[in-house]
């Protein structure tokens, strides 16, 4: 029986005291295997098959030393009660290494998540080295990290330090807005207002609601910053839409109305400046911003972009034509007759816009803007007949201007270039169509543009300069040669 005890301390030593040394070594071996596999301390601990397994050697070799000491003599100065006394106080050495061992497997459970939790630390300090776009996996994975710790393993001390850690997190992601980049505060921030979905608030606690303020600020003041301005990518940018669906009762909230409304009346005076075209182009995008605002008052701030943008898109194709852009000119100033009809500006409109049709073509009618008015005096005569089988338009800038028109002539076809001016309108007995125009003497530029079902036969138009002069009658006939195109031949009389 006390051989018996003394094996099961795992050492042997009842085999030992039997001089059984075979036996002995084969419970050495059982106990360094265990111990091997056992130690450094796992956070995992040993396989629970390797423990029965030790268990059963340890029993089988209690029994099997009780039954042999029953057939040998227990050497030196033992005896059975010295042995099985001291069988039950080795007994404590192994309890006493199960105890050692758990406190080493805690420790090593603590090392884990210390490592784990520095694995967190360096995710955020990675990504906070980078625009938040490219940050997000680093920040994903140092979150469920952090979540991990303080929700599964809250009394471990890598538990404990989770909500500094936490902080650290909302300063890194929210660093832009201490940088006063609100435009790129705008995503981290958001993202942070989402965190109390996914993670215990209790964990979070007053970082849960930190959010809102710097979000509500960096919505406001990037969506001002981006009023009227040109859009920088194809994604719709609605900062202050946002801003006014999100925090409605914000003070930043209240700002909107103000803040649009001003840069409305700035981009009005601005159409009477140095670039119409630009501040035009401005209110056109601040009546989109404005329509597509959530709170009805600030919506109804677009109509006061109306005027504005009709004064704007004027004085543009004046500028236009000034600035010898006359293809441009002519799109603005039609676009702008045929939409304000109203407007007593139409006509001067529609003079420039046809002055900037045959600069197009002939330069010099584009060294300055038509007159704004007629001037007084007689006014000549100038007959323009057509020898073309399509009708023709001309248009005509000098002292006054102007468009007419000629029907086509039924009769007629075109003429080789060589002699094709000179046969021109002079057929016996034909009547041509004609159109009478009385001008003011001095320079005037014409454009003849050919019309009709042959338009498409490559008939091109045609540009010319004349000077009425007081006194004289005028005619003049269009025609059609096979090279260039259309024709002209003017004649005073």
């Amino acid at each position: 029986m006390a051989a018996g005890l003394l094996n099961l301390s795992g050492f042997g030593l009842g085999y030992a005291l039997m001089r059984c040394w075979i036996r002995t070594v084969l419970c050495w071996a059982a106990t360094g295997a265990l111990l091997s596999a056992a130690l450094p301390a796992d956070p995992d601990g040993v396989a629970s098959g390797l423990v029965v397994a030790y268990l059963v050697v340890l029993v089988l070799a209690a029994v099997d030393g009780a039954r042999t000491a029953r057939r040998r003599t227990v050497g030196g100065s033992w005896r059975p009660m010295v042995a099985a006394g001291t069988g039950l106080v080795l007994l404590a050495v192994p309890a006493g290494g199960v105890v050692f061992y758990g406190s080493a497997q805690d420790e090593a459970v603590e090392q884990m998540l210390l490592d784990r939790l520095d694995r967190g630390d360096r995710s955020v300090e990675a990504a906070s080295r980078k625009p938040f776009a490219a940050a997000r996996g680093d920040y994903r994975t140092a979150l469920t990290i952090y979540r991990g710790l303080g929700e599964k393993h809250s009394g471990s001390r890598a538990g404990k330090l989770v909500p500094q850690r936490l902080d650290a997190y909302y300063k890194a992601v929210s660093a832009p807005y201490r940088q006063k980049k609100f435009c790129e505060a705008v995503e981290p921030l958001t993202h942070l207002r989402t965190l109390p979905r996914s993670i215990d608030p209790k964990l979070l606690g007053d970082l849960a609601d930190y959010p809102d303020g710097p979000l509500a600020a960096s919505l406001y003041a990037c969506g001002v910053s981006k009023l009227g301005a040109v859009p920088t990518s194809t994604r719709d940018s609605d900062e202050l839409g946002e801003l006014l669906r999100t925090f409605p009762d914000s003070t930043e909230a209240g700002k909107v109305g103000p803040a649009l409304s001003g840069k409305i009346s700035e981009q009005n005076r601005a159409v009477r400046g140095s670039d119409p075209c630009a501040a035009r182009d401005t209110l056109q995008r601040l009546r989109t911003t404005a329509l597509a605002m959530p709170v009805k008052s600030v919506s109804a701030l677009a109509p006061k972009t109306d005027g504005g943008i009709q004064n704007g898109a004027y004085a543009c194709g004046v500028a236009r034509f000034k600035a010898k852009r006359f293809e441009q000119a002519r799109q603005m100033l039609t676009e702008f007759a045929a939409t304000y009809k109203k407007d007593k500006r139409r006509a001067r409109a529609r003079d420039i816009a046809i002055a900037a049709e045959i600069a197009g073509k002939r330069p010099s009618a584009g060294k300055h803007l038509p007159p704004s008015g007629p001037p007084g005096g007689s006014r000549m005569e100038l007959v323009i007949s057509n020898d073309a089988p399509d009708g023709v338009e001309i248009l005509y800038t000098g002292p006054v201007t102007g468009r007419t028109g000629i029907k086509g002539c039924g009769g007629c076809s075109s003429y080789s270039w060589v002699g094709g001016p000179a046969a021109a309108c002079k057929a016996e007995g034909k009547s041509y169509p004609k159109v009478t125009l009385w001008l003011p003497a001095g320079e005037y530029h014409f454009l003849y543009k050919h019309r009709g079902a042959s338009s498409g036969t490559g008939v091109t138009s045609y540009a010319d300069g004349s000077k009425i002069q007081p006194g004289y009658r005028y005619t003049g006939c269009t025609y059609v040669s096979r090279s260039p195109g259309l024709g002209y031949e003017p004649k005073g009389t």
